[in-house]
């Protein structure tokens, strides 16, 4: 459960020294981002067995001014997807399915379910549309309780992004039916199993499924923006609706002890764990997304559930692991993840400084209006509202971007940059777009 929205502080460059105490720098780190408000959560770092960082930051409540701590629970989205794959390989385990099953197996009626395979649906490459798309379906449906006959009708008719295996599209409606499968294979709740396998010999007491009704003190309020003038809480998304996709609800505490049970191989052994840590397509493997970090394998997985931004990332080979959880839609979380890994591997890293913005005449800003592709499938348009330069990327809200400098241009509530570029004759041609440390190339089509 994820959007695509995006933006990037102007960076102050510090150099790391060795004599400097690792805790106090990625206490540092985090305090910064807090106090431009690019994150308000918890965040748990651990390197070989010792938590170096485990503290909350902004506010679990703001109205009530209640602050975040290591205890705050939140939803956690798609880093459910890694517990749904892990319940997947233990039944495969206890032979009640395979991975090599075909979706027809289990629903015999469902379109070209026999060209569709379980680990399919695991590895994003199962072309089935993805129901978080539709755009009423999420505007207007996901605080209300649903079940399976109706999430399945919002995808189940659509027509395939492309043929089974050939390619990849992230897809939480193949996650969902995932969740179905268990129970069809288990003969039980897709929760139940999740507790069975995980959460009870885990002792992971503070994590569950049904947020909307948790009874907690610790729960946190998830909002869609938190500063200094304003908190708007976002509505809560029901459990039937994000299901294994993403209705999980956690704590760092509670995410720790499922990674030491993954650097021990109590949950899955180190053959399930390499086979869930192989990359498929796009670096993704069974809920898993995988990179490097100095030359060793980096496994992790994002999520974003309405008011709610969350990270963890791991290097087995290290013991690293690094939990963020955010109640305010911080979209700086893959640029935050990055900066303590280079703090944790000794590398030059970055400390965010607020960008000030500059006035910029509307008859200046018409050399910038048109149409601009991002790739294929994903335009920007460029417009101008009450003196405003405004991009509305293709089935997105538009933003307002803000200008820092000649031809640069950014967007305060997100993780992104814009930078104008030109031809021989300084005409503006396209832009590069700055976002999680990505600078993809976009040229002008109209």
């Amino acid at each position: 459960m994820k959007k695509l929205a995006v933006l990037i502080p102007v960076l102050c460059i510090v150099v790391i020294g060795t004599a400097q105490d690792i805790k106090s720098q990625l206490d540092t780190i985090l305090a910064a981002y807090a106090k431009l408000y690019k994150f308000n959560g918890s965040v748990l770092i651990a390197k070989k067995g010792t938590v170096l960082l485990d503290k909350g930051y902004g506010y679990r409540n703001a109205a009530n001014k209640i602050l975040n701590d290591e205890k705050t629970i939140y939803q956690l989205g798609s880093v459910t997807k890694q517990f749904t794959s892990a319940i997947i390989l233990k039944l495969q385990e206890e032979k009640k399915l395979d991975v090599q099953d075909k979706l027809s197996k289990y629903f015999p009626a469902y379109p070209k379910g026999d060209s569709i395979t379980i680990e399919q649906l695991l590895t994003h490459t199962s072309g089935i549309y993805n129901y978080t798309n539709d755009a009423d379906f999420m505007a207007n449906q996901i605080t209300k309780p649903s079940n399976r006959e109706k999430i399945m009708a919002l995808f189940k008719d659509k027509p395939l992004d492309f043929s089974p295996g050939t390619g990849w599209n992230y897809s939480n409606s193949g996650y969902s039916l995932l969740g179905y499968i268990i129970e069809i294979a288990a003969k039980k709740p897709y929760e139940e199993m999740v507790r069975k396998y995980i959460f009870a010999p885990l002792q992971m007491t503070h994590s569950g499924f049904d947020f909307t009704h948790l009874k907690s003190n610790e729960k946190a309020t998830g909002y869609f923006k938190v500063d200094n003038t304003n908190a708007s809480a976002a509505p809560m998304v029901d459990s039937s609706i994000s299901f294994s996709a993403g209705a999980i609800y956690s704590t760092t505490g509670d995410l720790y002890r499922w990674h030491k049970a993954l650097e021990a191989n109590m949950i899955l052994s180190k053959a399930q764990q390499e086979k869930a840590y192989t990359p498929v397509r796009n670096n993704y493997g069974y809920g898993w997304t995988i990179d490097s970090v100095d030359g060793k394998r980096r496994v992790g997985h994002g999520g974003g559930i309405h008011g709610f931004i969350t990270n963890i990332s791991r290097v087995p080979e290290d013991d690293v692991c690094i939990v963020l959880l955010s109640n305010a839609s911080n979209e700086a979380i893959g640029e935050i993840t990055k900066t303590i890994f280079d703090a944790l591997y000794n590398k030059p890293y970055e400390l965010p400084k607020e960008r000030v913005v500059i006035k910029v005449a509307e008859e200046t800003l018409k050399q910038y209006l048109g149409e601009y592709e991002i790739r294929p499938n994903l335009h920007v348009v460029m417009s101008i509202k009450n003196g405003e330069l405004v991009a509305a990327p293709t089935g997105q809200p538009e933003s307002i971007i803000h200008a820092e400098k000649e031809d640069f241009f950014f967007v305060k509530e997100q993780d992104i940059q814009i930078e104008f570029t030109r031809n021989d004759k300084k005409e503006v041609a396209g832009f590069i777009l700055h976002q999680g440390g990505a600078n993809v190339p976009c040229k002008k089509i109209k």
